[in-house]
């Protein structure tokens, strides 16, 4: 009967339908909680704003008025009842700070009449030395400065609270003649200092205390002066000279990058140098360490005294090896290094010839190419001692390419330097020593070519 109803959207009666829950519960009344639907806040819009929006559900709405009821730690501002207002009277007042006795007038409360001024305490005056004829002529006498001049110097000082520029502006040309600013400080200061080391006055404010020490403010007008030069000279600068300039920073830092690049060059020539001296030490030692096993048999003074002799030679041949100008450090030997065949089971020989997979593919390419050249067999058979002089052949190869790489940059620079010198001093040409000359291919080229040293270390320019 009820889905009838409900078809039918007629209402039911007021009788409660019997059901399950009915017959077990009986006469309680089940309690139905109804939500509020949530209104979605809209994209866009502040968390903060959408609160302030008016809706039902929302019991906390914020008021029209600001309101301040809740007890807090603040006072509150003002206490409005049914006492009488204090009176407030145009009253007339005088400030301290002046001294022609001026009256003003302003509001003020009737109670407050007996009070002073209260911005009268902001005048705060600077105290100036005072000082006797005696003591002007005992300390204080200078053949530059007048007792009339410093005289009028102190009044000012006084008068205009020790403000240079003022002081500056207002003295007396026509009594005395002009003075810099500096002078008048210097003037001022000097006076202040000889008076506290003299006497002791509550005026001083030169004098600071430290560690119990009393030391005086000392004024330098001479520095003052030169900063003063230096500033007007920076700001009378023309256009072309600021361009000048700033084209003159940019070449210094041009010359000291290729400064650097060439002391880069140079520590990596002296540690290829240093590596071939040490591996030359290196082969010496291994030499000498197979005629010892090789004698074996001698008698055990006499193996005592050859490795006496041994160290004695490591020590001079360390003694005898080329300074570096760089950081120390431990140098290596920079030729090729072959790793030993220690592999588990049966291994080939010719392993042993196979380069490393640190060499680059191209020094690879160069190395077999020069070897073509010397009409040598990039693959020869792996017999025991081919083995091992083709790898030392190999190993001296990169070196030689190595200090070939290294040599090009300096043999620039070598004609660099020359042609510098010819384009300084016309008519006059730089003998380079054959020790240091690669060989004839290096002969003086045209002084035609002139380096441009302010450009790249690549670019030549051709002037005639």
């Amino acid at each position: 009967m009820a889905d009838i109803l409900d078809i039918l959207d007629i209402e039911q009666p007021g009788g409660s339908e019997i059901n399950r829950d009915t017959i077990i519960h009986g006469d309680k009344v089940k309690k139905k909680y109804v939500t509020a639907k949530a209104v979605k806040r809209p994209e866009g819009m502040h968390r903060e704003v959408f609160a302030l929006l008016y809706n039902d559900s929302n019991k906390d709405l914020p008021p029209l008025l600001p309101t301040d009821t809740g007890k807090a730690y603040k006072q509150t501002k003002a206490k409005l009842g049914m006492r009488k207002v204090r009176k407030w009277t145009w009253a007339p007042f005088t400030n301290p700070a002046r001294k022609d006795n001026a009256v003003f007038y302003h509001w003020k409360r009737v109670s407050d009449e007996t009070k002073e001024y209260p911005f009268a305490q902001f005048n705060k005056q600077v105290s100036i030395p005072s000082y006797s004829e005696s003591e002007y002529n005992q300390f204080l006498k200078s053949e530059d400065w007048s007792q009339a001049e410093t005289d009028h110097l102190m009044d000012l000082c006084q008068r205009f609270d020790l403000r240079f520029i003022i002081i500056h502006d207002r003295w007396d040309r026509a009594a005395f003649r002009d003075r810099s600013i500096e002078d008048l400080k210097e003037r001022y200061y000097g006076i202040c200092a000889t008076l506290s080391k003299v006497k002791t006055n509550p005026w001083s404010n030169l004098t600071t205390t430290v560690n119990g020490e009393k030391r005086i403010y000392h004024y330098d007008a001479e520095h003052e002066r030169k900063r003063k030069e230096q500033l007007r000279r920076l700001f009378d600068r023309t256009q072309e000279q600021i361009d000048e300039e700033q084209m003159l920073i940019a070449e210094l830092k041009k010359i000291e990058a290729r400064k650097r690049e060439r002391e880069k060059k140079t520590q990596d020539l002296q540690k290829l140098i240093s590596r071939a001296d040490s591996g030359n030490i290196a082969s010496n030692n291994h030499a000498t360490n197979n005629m010892d096993t090789s004698n074996n048999t001698g008698n055990v003074s006499l193996n005592i005294a050859r490795r006496h002799d041994r160290k004695l030679h490591k020590k001079k041949l360390s003694s005898q090896q080329r300074p570096i100008r760089a950081v120390e450090t431990t140098v290596e030997w920079s030729g090729i290094k072959f790793p030993e065949a220690r592999g588990a089971g049966v291994w080939l020989r010719s392993q042993r010839m196979k380069l490393p997979p640190g060499v680059g593919q191209r020094k690879t390419k160069t190395i077999e190419q020069e070897l073509r050249l010397m009409n040598i067999d990039i693959a020869p058979t792996p017999t025991e001692a081919i083995c091992k002089h083709f790898n030392e052949l190999r190993s001296d190869l990169a070196l030689v390419l190595d200090l070939r790489s290294a040599l090009v940059p300096c043999e620039f620079e070598l004609q660099a330097l020359r042609h510098q010198y010819e384009v300084l001093n016309p008519g006059k040409t730089l003998t380079i020593p054959a020790s240091i000359c690669n060989g004839p291919e290096n002969e003086a080229k045209p002084t035609l070519e002139i380096i441009d040293v302010v450009g790249s270390p690549s670019a030549l320019n051709n002037t005639i």
